[in-house]
This record gives C-alpha cells, sequence and structure tokens, in this order.
C-alpha cells in the first residue's frame, strides 16, 4: 500500500500547485482508507479548515468521485473513482506480463484460469484463459460476480475484520444463487475462518451449478492483496478432492505475478526520483 505524505506531526499532507491537485491529494488519504470519513475526522487528521475541507469534499462528491452514506455524515468513494481504479486495473502496462503468466498456468493445469481484484463487494475479472476442453465455463474479462460465493471474494474478505465485512455486505445482500450458497452471515463467517487458516478458498457451485474454484492470493508487501488468481473447472474435472493438487501450480504463477507488481512498483519510484 503506499503511504501517505505526513509531516514530523504524524498530521497529512494535503498539498499540490493548483486546486486540482489539492483535490487529487485529498482522495488520495480517502481511496487509502478501508472504512468511511467524517469531515470531523479529516479535519483533524489533516489540519485543513472545516469549511475548505467541506467544500473540496462537495466538489468530489458533485464530480462523482466521492459518496456519501445514508445519513449524509460520512464519505467514502464514489462510482466514477472505482470506474477509474477498474479501468486502470484493466488496461495497466503490464497486462500483456501477467497475461503470459495465466496462459502459462493454464497450459500447467489444463483448466480455465483469471485474475481478479475486489471491486466494492464485487470480484472483477481482471484477465482470464480459457482451457481447450470442450466443457467450460466462459466469463469474459470485466464480468464480474459477487465476492460472498466466489473463491476469489472470500479471500479479499478474509482481510477484512468482522465489522468491515459486514458493513460491506450490508449494501449487498447475501443472494442465493445455488443450493450451495452462504446466505446467512454467521455461516459465512465461518466458512472466511477456514479460508483465512488454509489461505486458499474453493467455490464449490456456489455461484454457478456445475462450477467448481480454487484460489489463492497475490502476494503484496502492504498490508492487503487486492489481486486474486484463480483456477475454474466442471465439477465432473475438478472437485474438493482433487482441487489441492493444483495448489503448488497456482502459488507458483501468483509468486510470478507478485514480482511482475514489485517490478512495476520498482520501475514506477524510479522514474519519479
Amino acid at each position: 500500500m503506499t503511504e501517505t505524505p505526513t509531516d514530523h506531526s504524524g498530521v497529512v499532507k494535503i498539498d499540490g500547485d493548483t486546486p486540482t491537485m489539492r483535490l487529487l491529494s485529498l482522495l488520495e488519504v480517502i481511496a487509502a482508507k478501508d472504512e468511511l470519513v467524517s469531515l470531523q475526522g479529516l479535519v483533524e487528521e489533516t489540519g485543513l479548515p472545516k469549511p475548505t475541507l467541506h467544500r473540496m469534499l462537495q466538489q468530489l462528491e458533485a464530480a462523482g468521485m466521492l459518496q456519501r452514506d445514508s445519513d449524509g455524515r460520512q464519505y467514502g468513494t464514489g462510482a466514477r473513482l472505482r470506474r477509474l481504479a477498474e479501468n486502470l486495473l484493466l488496461n495497466d502496462t503490464i497486462h500483456g506480463a501477467r497475461h503470459a503468466v495465466l496462459r502459462r498456468l493454464v497450459e500447467e493445469v489444463g483448466e480455465s484460469c483469471n485474475i481478479t481484484a475486489l471491486s466494492g463487494s464485487e470480484v472483477l475479472y481482471l484477465d482470464r484463459v480459457e482451457t481447450a476442453a470442450p466443457l467450460r465455463f466462459y466469463l469474459h474479462p470485466g464480468s464480474r460476480v459477487p465476492a460472498h460465493c466466489s473463491a476469489s471474494g472470500k479471500l479479499f474478505l478474509a482481510q477484512m475484520t468482522p465489522t468491515q465485512r459486514r458493513r460491506l455486505l450490508a449494501h449487498a445482500p447475501l443472494t442465493r444463487y445455488t443450493a450451495r450458497t452462504l446466505t446467512e452471515f454467521d455461516a459465512l463467517e465461518a466458512e472466511i475462518e477456514q479460508v483465512s487458516r488454509n489461505a486458499y478458498a474453493f467455490d464449490n457451485e456456489e455461484f454457478l451449478p456445475g462450477l467448481f474454484c480454487i484460489a489463492v492470493l497475490v502476494p503484496s508487501p502492504g498490508e492487503r492483496s487486492n489481486m486474486g488468481i484463480a483456477i475454474q473447472a466442471p465439477i465432473m474435472r475438478m472437485t474438493e478432492l482433487n482441487a489441492l493438487e493444483f495448489l503448488p501450480a497456482l502459488r507458483r504463477a501468483a509468486t510470478a505475478l507478485a514480482a511482475l507488481e514489485a517490478e512495476q512498483s520498482g520501475a514506477a519510484q524510479s522514474a519519479c526520483a
């Protein structure tokens, strides 16, 4: 995770040569948080006058970059900002290198594989390579699946606290897609505890009947990872009994993706130096 600049007193610096750059700096502060923020909280964190911050928040809200919660007192990322983040993930400069890692994994395991990220309460498919096998499920890049009934989604949820998960899922009901979908929060919590212990997750026909999936997170130097990699196959070819045989290959691919992300981050830092 990118650290937000602070001064010697620990106050977050909102700086920039133009009003636009200062708005961008404030967006960076808000986007780095995993919870909603209040006007007073930002005043205390940044040291900016309340009228100044209020005006900046209004401008960002009007532009669709932020949105207020139901009581109007807290702010979170808006739909326009989330779309921007998703487009960056889908179209960044290392897409080709990531796709090559995914293709090698498909060649090794013989099943369809995808790279994912969390977007709100949904899992976004950043990339996907299909198996050559005649029986397969078609889910193209840009597809979205609910976090509570996908293998990658459970891994993303497992990085949150129970309070954070409940807040996120409160606006996205645990819809039942199949007879196996977990629709009770307590049952999902028990599943997520198991996922945390295992460091991998299954989707056992929870989103689509007949589809099994195993996923792991791509290692990240920050506190959280927002990239997962998964293998999907019909249950006639992959079940919980044999899915773990794919785990070593899946983790090697995850490590390769992490190395690509680190390389890109290092190159970006060098360019800014």
